[in-house]
C-alpha cells in the first residue's frame, strides 16, 4: 500500500507541476542517448496540424460509463504526455435512464522499453481524469433544497486517480502506428475520503479495474 500510495504522490506532481519534469528532463539530455531501450519520439507536428488528434481511444469501465470512446494528443520530447477526451454511455439498466458521460483525462508515461522492432511495454504510467453525466438530476453543487452540508460532494463531477500498464505493437502501415492493450487501476475522491474514515475497508474495496485499446496515428 505505501509504494502504491508513493507511485501516485509521484504521478500528482509530475501532473500537476510538468514544468519541473521538463527542466530535469533538460538538465539530464546527456542521459536520453543512453536510453536506447526507449524509441519514443515525437512527431513534432506544427501550426494547424497540432490541433490534429494523435490517437483513438477505447476504453471499457474506469467511471466513465461502461464504455468510452475518444481522441486525444500527445505531446513532450518523448511523447511522455497524453490529454484525451472521451464520451461514453452508461445502459439503462445500470441508471434510471441511458446516460451519456463525458471525460477530460491526462496521462504521463515516463517510460518505454522497446523489445524489437515490434513490440514495446510501458510497465508504469499514471495521470487523472475528470468525468461528468448528463443529466439534470445531478448537480454541481448541493440543491437549495437540501440541509446545509447534507451532501457535501457533487453528483455531477467525479475525479480520478490511476496507475497502469500498455503493451504496444508497431505496425508498417501508412495510417496506423502501433496499437496498444491496456489496463488501469483507479479510485476516486469518494472512495478514498470512504477509507480513511473507516479503517474496515481494505484496497480492494476502493480501487476499480478498467481496460481498454489505443491506436497511434501516423503523421502523413
Amino acid at each position: 500500500m505505501r509504494q502504491y500510495l508513493f507511485n501516485i504522490g509521484v504521478c500528482l506532481l509530475a501532473l500537476m507541476f510538468p514544468h519541473i519534469t521538463c527542466a530535469f528532463e533538460a538538465d539530464s539530455l546527456h542521459l536520453t542517448s543512453q536510453r536506447r531501450w526507449d524509441k519514443r519520439t515525437h512527431q513534432k507536428y506544427s501550426g494547424w496540424e497540432r490541433l490534429r488528434p494523435t490517437h483513438a481511444k477505447f476504453q471499457y469501465a474506469g467511471g466513465m460509463g461502461v464504455s468510452s470512446f475518444g481522441v486525444g494528443w500527445d505531446y513532450g520530447k518523448r511523447r511522455q504526455w497524453e490529454t484525451d477526451f472521451l464520451a461514453g454511455f452508461l445502459p439503462a439498466k445500470y441508471a434510471d435512464k441511458f446516460r451519456m458521460t463525458f471525460t477530460v483525462k491526462q496521462n504521463y508515461i515516463p517510460w518505454s522499453m522497446s523489445f524489437d522492432e515490434h513490440w514495446a511495454l510501458e510497465p508504469f504510467y499514471c495521470g487523472l481524469y475528470v468525468t461528468t453525466i448528463a443529466g439534470e438530476e445531478f448537480w454541481k453543487k448541493e440543491p437549495g433544497r437540501y440541509p446545509n452540508r447534507y451532501y457535501n460532494f457533487s453528483t455531477k463531477l467525479r475525479p480520478y486517480i490511476f496507475i497502469g500498464q500498455r503493451m504496444n505493437f508497431n505496425l508498417k502501415n501508412s495510417l496506423v502506428k502501433h496499437i496498444s492493450l491496456f489496463y488501469e487501476i483507479n479510485t476516486c475522491e469518494l472512495y478514498l475520503i470512504s477509507k480513511f474514515t473507516n479503517k474496515t475497508l481494505k484496497m480492494k474495496d476502493i480501487l476499480r479495474f478498467s481496460f481498454g485499446a489505443k491506436v497511434q496515428l501516423f503523421k502523413d
